[in-house]
Formats: C-alpha cells, sequence, structure tokens
C-alpha cells in the first residue's frame, strides 16, 4: 500500500511516499480501507520529535492520527464492526499510521461514520471532538450556567469545543480575528476578542473554566480570567506529574514534567485555582457520543480545505501556518 512516511525525525523534514507492507489484523482489529485523513498540528509535531520521549515511535513509521474509511476485515474477536462499516476514529499511540491506503485498529477505539457526513467531514472530527470531549465533559465537568473561555476559536478543536459547550449550556468566550467573528458567532460564541485589538485577560473576569491551547505567555495570563475554585485546563502544555503518572513515564521523565509545570501549578495554587494537563487519548465509545450529536445537527465540522493525498505534505505545511479555520484534510480515495 502507499503511505507518507517519517523516515526521520526532522523539524519540517518531508514525508516520503512510500511502498509499505499492508498491517497486520489481531484478534481485536478491524482492518479499514481509508477514504480521508484528518491533517493536525500533532503530526507535525510527532514529525518534528517534540513528543519522542513521551512516544517513542521507531522510524521509518506512518504519520497521520485522524482517519475515516470502510471496514474490509474484522479479527476473529471483534463484535461490533464487520466488512462494510462506514467507520471513523482516532487510532491509539503507538499504533497511528492514517496517511496510508488502508490502517489495523483496535475497535475499542473505532465508532461508526456520522451517516450525514461526507468522509471527509469524518475525518475532520476524531482528534478535535475527542479532545474537546475530554477537556469540557471529562475533565471540566462543565455545566449549564457556567462560563468557559476557549482559546483559538477558530482552530480544529475551537470550532468543535465551542459548539459542545454551548450544547452543554454553558457561556461561551473565545479569541479569534476580527474576520473571523462572524463564524464564531454562528458556532455559538457569546463573546469573541479580537487578539489582534484587544488583551483577553483585560475583558474576561469571573470565568470557570479556561481551556489553554497557547504558549506559557498565554497560560499564564488565563489565571487571571478563572474565579476562585476555577479549572485551567491546558492542551499545550507544560504537561503535570499526574498525566506522567498515567502515562507510567519512567522516574527520570516523572521529575522532568513535575520540574516543567512546577511554576503554573505555583501560580494556579496562590490564585486558588486548578492546573492540569490533558492529552487526548483514543476512544470509541466517546466518538459514538460525538457521532449522535452530529447526526441530530447539535455539531456541525467546520472544514477549511482538502487536498489530495499526494499533497500531504503540502496539507501539513497548510496547518502549520496556523491560518487555517477548521479543519484540513487529506483525500486518499
Amino acid at each position: 500500500m502507499k503511505a507518507f512516511v517519517v523516515d526521520k525525525y526532522q523539524k519540517k523534514g518531508a514525508l516520503r511516499l512510500a511502498d509499505m507492507p499492508q498491517p497486520e489484523l489481531g484478534d481485536n482489529d478491524v482492518l479499514v480501507e481509508i477514504h480521508a485523513a484528518g491533517v493536525n498540528l500533532l503530526d507535525s509535531k510527532v514529525r518534528d520529535g517534540e513528543f519522542k520521549p513521551l512516544l517513542p515511535y521507531r522510524p521509518p513509521f506512518i504519520l497521520g492520527h485522524d482517519v475515516a474509511g470502510i471496514v474490509v476485515r474484522a479479527g476473529s474477536k471483534v463484535r461490533k464492526f464487520k466488512a462494510g462499516d462506514e467507520v471513523y476514529a482516532r487510532p491509539r499511540d503507538g499504533r497511528i499510521g492514517t496517511f496510508a491506503e488502508f490502517i489495523a485498529m483496535d475497535e475499542a477505539d473505532v465508532a461508526l461514520k456520522p451517516k450525514n457526513l461526507s468522509m471527509e467531514e469524518a475525518a475532520s472530527i476524531p482528534l478535535v471532538g475527542l479532545t474537546a470531549w475530554q477537556v469540557l465533559v471529562e475533565r471540566a465537568g462543565l455545566r449549564k450556567g457556567q462560563k468557559v473561555f476557549i482559546q483559538a476559536g477558530s482552530g480544529g478543536v475551537g470550532t468543535f469545543a465551542i459548539q459542545l459547550a454551548k450544547h452543554l449550556g454553558a457561556t461561551v468566550a473565545t479569541t479569534a480575528s476580527a474576520a473571523s467573528t462572524d463564524l464564531m458567532k454562528s458556532l455559538g460564541a457569546d463573546v469573541v476578542v479580537d487578539y489582534r485589538k484587544d488583551d483577553f485577560e483585560k475583558v474576561l473576569q469571573g470565568y470557570d473554566v479556561v481551556v489553554n491551547s497557547q504558549d506559557a505567555k498565554t497560560l499564564e495570563k488565563s489565571l487571571g480570567v478563572l474565579k476562585p475554585g476555577g479549572k485551567l485546563i491546558s492542551i499545550s502544555g507544560p504537561p503535570d506529574p499526574e498525566f506522567a503518572r498515567k502515562q507510567g513515564l519512567n522516574i527520570v521523565l516523572k521529575l522532568v514534567l513535575r520540574l516543567l509545570s512546577l511554576g503554573i501549578r505555583r501560580r494556579a495554587k496562590r490564585a486558588g485555582v486548578d492546573y492540569s494537563f490533558l492529552f487526548m487519548w483514543a476512544q470509541g465509545d466517546q466518538l459514538s457520543r460525538i457521532t449522535s450529536l452530529i447526526e441530530t445537527g447539535v455539531i456541525r465540522p467546520v472544514m477549511d480545505r482538502t487536498f489530495p493525498f499526494e499533497q500531504t505534505n503540502e496539507a501539513l505545511a497548510y496547518v502549520e501556518t496556523g491560518r487555517a479555520k477548521g479543519k484540513v484534510v487529506v483525500k486518499v480515495r
């Protein structure tokens, strides 16, 4: 099969289009013929080697974290899916590889594709949808009447999280350019701060939850937006000791992550707020719940551009510009 491969960890290194063996099928796996693959900033970070200590892939490996396609074969112990099913997924860490013609995935990571979406639209959902779900529902326990600040509203996670937060009954604030204000409002944002003109920490106060996806400076400013007892949840780091414990990292890495997050954890404690880091995980059952929200029209995908499979490197470069509104997808077939 054709696949885009990382030959070595290298900043902005090009992926190589290669002939690779079709993946082997385990007893609990489904083999999926890939029709479309979502492109994420996580892909470029993995290729650059930023996650090497946490996700030690050994080159050459196939990149890609989002998939929509058709089940071709199911392992002997698979009960949920059969050949011909249209599915989508974010394959688990250690088993990524959606920039390819086929992928084998554990059935626990997979869900039936929303019936009202095309393959390209479906491929745009899993990683950002699960991130938003795990932050807002699982970690924050966001409730009706609460206030949430979701940074970078026009990004992949932002466009999904705004809709989910609104569905949960929260008042939603976000940052975006003036050109994106109408899009943000149409997704459900109540307050849109023009990041080119205004400082969000001067505009927003008394929030219950902040979803941080930006740099360390923005993370620190976010503390001032929260009310005492509020939750600052970062999806862009720094990782905290709890994350290190859950990942089962060695003692050296645990110590490194403890030190990396020490500053923000201390400042959060002084401000009377809770800081935590979330690195999303594959979860087919959560994805099934997201499917029902999409099929009932509660959430819609926001797409920026679709690239042909041969232009996967160009798609990755476009995502890295940070200019995409919503998601970028590669059409495989």
